[in-house]
């Protein structure tokens, strides 16, 4: 099971940490597909893989000239506030369900049609006119709402980071996948940080937590090399490629629990 899921933990990482989504999008469902851990338990170490990720990817990236600091960090810092809501309405519907299992079905029917709605964006965003949102606090703003969503999803940021960067901010592929990872790190760190201080961290084996994130921390590295030498056109068509596998894998899970 471990070499499994190391080797999920890996492609999704490398492959998310080029694109931008991080991961998490690909590892979660993918993981809950399998029914070898908790929903809770596979969100909680998801979010730990994609922050390993994300850390080597920024730092391997922080001298590039993609990298938008001003207006990512403020949408990175709403989002990490978003994504505390988001765990808590998370915990709570947990809670209030009393079973993983219809927490499960949530989560992947929300997932599912937030990434129909991202393909069907990115697949004609060359015909919508794109905003330039300079304001730092209507970056926050923004960076809220979507910190909520990927956190009670636990995704981590996934595929609407990048559709939000498109559309409001008007970044092209290369640079809008360099910052959806740096907010993708601020948010998945004050997620683990609150995990912890609350905690509501899940039972979980520690061979597993090894595996997982030193797949992602490899996955930063090799994203980071890949991401310079891949064009933009083709990691847009990478992007589109995987939000169809993430569809296919939502669809199966939806059919699975429901």
């Amino acid at each position: 099971m471990i070499l499994f899921v190391f080797a999920v933990c890996l492609c999704a990482s490398t492959i998310g940490g080029i694109c931008g989504i991080g991961g998490g999008v690909v590892i979660k469902p993918l993981l809950d597909a399998t029914g070898i851990m908790s929903v809770s338990t596979v969100s909680f170490l998801s979010g730990l893989t994609v922050l390993a990720m994300s850390l080597i990817s920024v730092y391997k990236n922080r001298k590039t000239t993609e990298l938008d600091a001003a207006r990512s960090v403020p949408l990175g810092l709403g989002a990490a506030v978003g994504g505390v809501m988001g765990k808590r309405l998370f915990e709570i519907i947990r809670r209030a369900a009393q079973a993983d299992q219809l927490v499960g079905v949530i989560q992947v029917v929300v997932l599912g049609l937030m990434v129909l709605g991202t393909l069907v964006y990115v697949r004609n965003k060359s015909r919508i006119r794109a905003r330039n949102v300079q304001n730092p606090w209507a970056a926050a703003v923004i960076g809220l709402l979507l910190g909520l969503c990927s956190s009670f999803l636990g995704i981590g940021g996934g595929p609407m980071n990048l559709a939000v960067l498109y559309y409001f901010f008007s970044m092209g592929t290369k640079q809008a996948a360099v910052n959806s990872i740096l907010i993708i790190l601020i948010s998945q760190m004050m997620s683990v940080i609150v995990s912890l201080v609350s905690g509501s961290v899940p039972v979980f084996e520690v061979p597993v937590l090894l595996a997982m994130v030193s797949a992602g921390a490899l996955g930063g590295f090799a994203s980071a090399k890949l991401h310079k030498k891949l064009s933009a056109e083709t990691t847009d068509k990478l992007f589109s490629c995987l939000l169809v596998v993430i569809l296919l894998i939502c669809c199966y899970n939806a059919a699975k629990w429901m």
